[in-house]
């Protein structure tokens, strides 16, 4: 039997704009497009962008 990793999963609140949020809402009705995901994919490419831009400045 496999056991399944488990994941801490905390809710998250954001404000943004109405003409951003109905954008946002239309483009999540394409099928196969979590909303939830999506968001966790662009904190992720952020969080490595600013890793890679505070290590180049560790380097110099």
């Amino acid at each position: 039997m496999r056991l399944k990793q488990l994941v801490s999963v905390l809710v998250m609140h954001i404000s943004i704009a109405d003409n951003a949020k109905k954008r946002f809402y239309a483009a999540g009705a394409i099928p196969g497009l979590i909303r939830s995901q999506v968001v966790v994919e662009m904190i992720e490419q952020w969080l490595k962008a600013i890793d890679a831009s505070t290590s180049d400045v560790v380097k110099e």
